[in-house]
């Protein structure tokens, strides 16, 4: 199934922090606003929710197109994602 991912970026005393990762099942994909990955199972997705969430609880950006650039380069490098 297809989701949609999105996450919440929030500023900081260091820089911008992305947290709340969550998805949504999706027949239309918004790349723009987001980025659409593909798992096989539930167990897979939450697996990535926790790993994406542990991969980017201490990284800070100096903005939001950084932010979002990073988070959608780390999802389309992801196995799940390609």
């Amino acid at each position: 199934m297809i989701y949609q991912l999105g996450w919440a970026t929030l500023p900081g005393l260091r820089g911008l922090s992305v947290s709340e990762f969550r998805t949504t099942p999706t027949d239309a994909p918004d790349n723009a606003r987001g980025v659409a990955i593909e798992f096989a199972s539930d167990v897979e997705r939450e697996a990535f929710l926790r790993e994406i969430a542990a991969a980017f609880t201490a990284r800070r950006f100096t903005n939001a197109a950084d932010a979002f650039d990073t988070v959608k380069a780390y999802v389309l490098e992801h196995p799940a994602g390609r």
